[in-house]
């Protein structure tokens, strides 16, 4: 078989195995993010072998997104580790058969505890599955492995089954960009996040702008010159009066409006939301994921225009500095 061809059917077996845990999301997720979520503790994931790669993998998602969790080793823990656990805590294990022994054998103490138990299994019959007060079915028909050996498509089904969990994990808890940049404190994202608005946006010349009462077409040939999907309009004294963007020309296109002889103003939306350069690039972020947008005015204190913001630039394409370097 061409190798093309192999890799094409590898991916095509993992996709439809997730397709298979899209369709069986039932009540036990909702119930687990809420358990979670209300837990005054953290959340412990254990798994040994490919599933204790994956668990620590989940653990380093959560911990990232808002929720506390540690990986533990299921053999280290019946040698001291179980010290670190405690009935506050949730307990997260991970198994595709749901037989794995020296998993099951950390059950009993885990339940002495006190810890709640999920498990994250391919067989919803298994010792962890009737163990838990949670069990979440990430069962896969076939692995990609052509032997039917390797674990590959139920490894990838465990982890987008994390990932899911993290996913509905930052929305309950409204996790903003603002507290992931503070977990990332050392990244390239987070330390644009930390950047005051002035540092990264664009200025002078690079700022797509037109006066009022400019004619539409020409501010038309602004927002398509400068490529940005908006074009901002000022008065005589650069005070920013409005916006006009690809959304509301498309909106107008389709109402059939005639714009010849038509000035931006009647068109442009009045007093936009817009940011002030000395605020941190993670609040500008919070307001554009808010409002659903891609572009932020940037306004000094008399409301002149100083500046855009855009989504690209934020999340690095655009021309930032890091030191002034």
């Amino acid at each position: 078989m061409d190798i093309r061809q192999q890799a094409i059917d590898v991916l095509k077996t993992e996709a439809d195995g997730l397709l298979e845990l899209a369709g069986r999301i039932d009540a036990n997720f909702a119930s687990m993010v809420e358990m979670i979520c209300a837990c005054k503790g953290r959340l412990v994931i254990s798994g040994i072998g490919k599933s204790g790669i994956v668990g620590q993998k989940i653990v380093a998602t959560l911990n990232s997104t808002g929720t506390r969790a540690i990986f533990l080793h299921p053999v280290e823990a019946m040698h001291g580790d179980l010290g670190m656990v405690s009935a506050r805590d949730i307990f997260l294990g991970l198994s595709n058969s749901g037989e794995t022994e020296e998993l099951i054998n950390l059950l009993p103490t885990i339940r002495d505890i006190g810890c709640k138990i999920i498990a994250f299994t391919g067989n919803p019959a298994s010792t962890l599955a009737r163990q838990s007060d949670i069990a979440i079915d990430v069962g896969i028909t076939r692995e990609a492995c052509p032997l039917g050996l390797a674990p590959t498509t139920s490894t990838t089904a465990v982890m987008a089954m994390g990932d899911a969990l993290a996913v509905a994990l930052i929305n309950k808890k409204n996790f903003q960009a603002s507290d992931f940049q503070k977990f990332h404190p050392g990244g390239a994202l987070g330390q644009r996040l930390a950047m005051n608005v002035s540092e990264i946006m664009l200025a002078g010349d690079a700022v797509p702008s037109v006066t009022t009462n400019t004619p539409l077409s020409s501010a038309l040939q602004t927002l398509d010159r400068m490529d940005l999907g908006t074009v901002l309009i000022v008065d005589n004294h650069n005070l920013l009066a409005g916006i006009l963007t690809d959304g509301d020309i498309r909106r107008l296109v389709i109402q059939g409006v005639d714009f010849s002889g038509m000035a931006v103003d009647a068109v442009m939306t009045a007093d936009p939301l817009a940011i002030s350069p000395d605020r941190p690039v993670f609040e500008a972020l919070n307001l554009i994921e808010h409002h659903q947008i891609t572009v932020l005015p940037v306004i000094d204190e008399e409301k002149k225009l100083c500046g855009i913001l855009h989504l690209h630039d934020i999340l690095g394409k655009g021309a930032f500095k890091f030191n002034g370097k």
